[in-house]
C-alpha cells in the first residue's frame, strides 16, 4: 500500500490547506485601486489550459489542499469558466471541502446556476459602493445594476453571497454603515478590506488608506458586534451582528498584520506559484507540470513550501513603492 502523500507544511510550521487560482488576469472593470487605467494582459499563448488548471488543482488537493477559490482578474470573462469549476468541483467530498469564487459580479447573472451545479455553494461579490456614480467613478467603467443584478441572480441560483467592500477613505467610508444594514436585509455577510499596496495605479494610495480599526469602533458604537470564531479560510475575522443575524468580517493586512497563521498560496493563471501576496518569491508550476507531470508538480511544491516567506512587508505611506510591482489582478485577490 502506497504512502499517502505528505501535507503541505512551510518552513515556520504554517499547514497550507487553501489555494486562491487566478483563471485570468483580465478584468472588465478598472477599479482605481487595483490596477491602472491601461492595463496591458497577458497574451493567449502565456496562459494555462483549462485543463491544466484542473490538473494542478488535484495535485494541491492530494497533498492537502481542502479549499479552493476561482478568483482573477474578473474569473467570470474567461471563457469555459463554468467547465473549470466543475472540473474542480467533482473534487468536492474527494479530498475537497469547498470551491468558492470572486468575483465582481458584472456577468454573475448568466453564470450562477451552472457555477451551482458545477458544486459552488457561495461567491464573494466585490461592491465599493452602491451609489451608481461612484460605482463608475471607483471601477472607471462599471454599471451598478449590473452587479446588483448578478448578486440576485446568485441568490435565487441557492448560492450564499459575502460581499466584499475595500475602504477607502473620502471616497466611501460614509457607505459602510448603510452597506452592512442592506447586507443584513438581503441576508448577505460583508467583509470590509483596507487597499493594498499592489502595483503601481494612478492615485496616491496613502489618500485613500483607511484603517479599519477605527472603523469597527465606529461600527461598535451602533451595532452589538459578537466576536465570532467562524472561519472562511481566508485571513477575515468575523462579528456577528446582533441586530442585523448577518456577520461583518475585517481583513487588516496593515493594523493587525495576520501573517502568523497564514495557511494560504496563490497560482496565476501563467503557472506562476506566489507563496505571499506581498511577495516576489515564486515557482513556476505550469513548467514544473509539461516538463515532469504530476512527480514534477510534487517536487515543485516541496521547493515552494522552502520558500514561503513569514510574512509581507506592506506599507502605506506617502511616496512609498508598492511592496510588489504586479497587481493584485495579476496574482489572484
Amino acid at each position: 500500500m502506497s504512502a499517502l502523500p505528505a501535507p503541505l507544511v512551510d518552513g515556520f510550521g504554517r499547514r497550507i490547506t487553501y489555494l486562491r487560482i487566478s483563471v485570468t488576469d483580465r478584468c472588465d472593470l478598472r477599479c482605481r485601486y487595483c490596477m491602472s487605467e491601461a492595463m496591458h494582459f497577458l497574451p493567449r499563448s502565456a496562459i494555462m489550459t483549462l485543463e491544466e488548471i484542473a490538473a494542478i488543482a488535484d495535485a494541491f488537493i492530494a497533498r492537502g489542499v481542502t479549499r479552493i477559490r476561482l478568483t482573477g482578474g474578473e474569473p467570470l470573462v474567461r471563457r469555459g469558466m463554468p467547465e473549470l469549476a466543475a472540473m474542480i468541483g467533482r473534487r468536492i467530498g474527494d479530498g475537497l471541502d469547498e470551491l468558492t469564487l470572486t468575483t465582481n459580479g458584472t456577468r454573475l447573472a448568466d453564470h450562477a446556476r451552472a457555477l451551482r451545479d458545477a458544486g459552488l455553494r457561495r461567491v464573494n461579490v466585490s461592491l465599493d459602493s452602491r451609489d451608481p456614480d461612484r460605482f463608475r467613478h471607483i471601477t472607471r467603467t462599471g454599471d451598478v445594476a449590473q452587479v446588483l443584478a448578478g448578486i440576485r441572480a446568485a441568490r435565487d441560483a441557492g448560492l450564499r453571497i459575502k460581499i466584499n467592500m475595500v475602504a477607502l477613505k473620502g471616497l466611501n467610508e460614509d457607505e459602510i454603515a448603510p452597506m452592512l444594514e442592506w447586507c443584513g436585509g438581503e441576508g448577505h455577510d460583508l467583509t470590509l478590506i483596507e487597499t493594498m499596496p499592489l502595483g503601481q495605479v494612478e492615485e496616491d494610495r496613502t489618500d485613500r488608506y483607511l484603517p479599519l480599526d477605527g472603523v469597527r469602533s465606529m461600527l461598535e458604537d451602533r451595532y452589538t458586534l459578537v466576536p465570532s470564531a467562524e472561519r472562511t479560510g481566508g485571513p477575515a475575522r468575523y462579528y456577528r451582528v446582533g441586530e442585523f443575524g448577518n456577520r461583518v468580517g475585517f481583513i487588516t493586512p496593515l493594523t493587525e498584520n495576520f501573517c502568523a497563521g497564514c495557511n494560504r498560496v496563490r497560482l496565476t493563471v501563467s503557472g506562476e506559484l506566489y507563496l505571499c501576496l506581498g511577495a516576489d518569491a515564486k515557482v513556476d508550476l505550469r513548467q514544473a507540470y509539461r516538463d515532469g507531470g504530476h512527480a514534477g508538480l510534487d517536487a515543485a511544491l516541496d521547493r515552494a513550501m522552502a520558500i514561503k516567506p513569514l510574512r509581507h512587508a506592506f506599507e502605506i505611506a506617502g511616496g512609498a513603492e508598492p511592496a510588489v510591482a504586479r497587481h493584485m489582478s495579476v496574482t489572484g485577490g
